[in-house]
């Protein structure tokens, strides 16, 4: 344990990372470090490309809540169409952003005004880069502007790991999911960075 913390303190002096990022504060860059992403406020006209990039993640990453059964994917994609999309983003009582690295959007993510973290969606061409947690920190930001200190959020089966892993914990048993797995619960402190201060 030691090494790996004086290995952080290193890190930390030298400047080649920002304090919030390392503990999961909400406060984050906009842009990634290792890629070109960037988090940005969603307009309407990005509904269509949101919508697709949100329905493509649930059916392609999400096998673990609804074990490819038709019926189960056909009811958790039915409420993700691009009308409702463009609804939540014109919501003046939501905070849709989405990722993008060129001009495509490869993630997504929503905060209502109460801090209830409702869309964190990553296209399966970006998994495993960071976008997701990218996305997840510009929300956390977001609820701290909003004057919230926490976060609140239902995980699916699949992003529960995710989710634990950014420091939120399980509020109360496991409840039956959309599909075939459980939903989780989830409630997460957050504290402004030192930066703030």
């Amino acid at each position: 344990m030691a090494v790996a913390e004086s290995h952080l303190v290193r890190r930390l002096r030298s400047g080649s990372v920002e304090p919030y990022s390392l503990f999961g504060l909400a406060n984050t860059p906009r842009r990634l470090h290792h890629c070109s992403v960037q988090i940005r406020k969603a307009s309407v006209e990005d509904a269509v490309e949101a919508c697709q990039v949100v329905r493509r993640s649930i059916a392609e990453l999400c096998q673990a809540d609804h074990q490819d059964d038709p019926i189960v994917l056909e009811k958790w994609l039915s409420n993700n169409t691009f009308d409702n999309m463009r609804s939540w983003i014109a919501d003046p009582d939501s905070y849709v952003v989405v990722a993008t690295e060129g001009a495509a959007i490869i993630g997504v993510g929503a905060i209502t005004f109460s801090g209830e973290i409702t869309l964190n969606y990553v296209s399966p061409d970006a998994r495993f880069r960071g976008v997701s947690k990218a996305v997840l920190n510009q929300l956390e930001a977001r609820a701290l502007e909003l004057g919230n200190n926490t976060c609140a959020l239902t995980s699916t089966e699949t992003a529960r790991r995710f989710y634990l892993s950014a420091g939120y914990v399980q509020f109360g048993p496991p409840e039956p999911g959309i599909g075939k797995g459980s939903s989780y619960r989830m409630v997460k402190q957050l504290f402004p960075s030192a930066q703030a201060v």
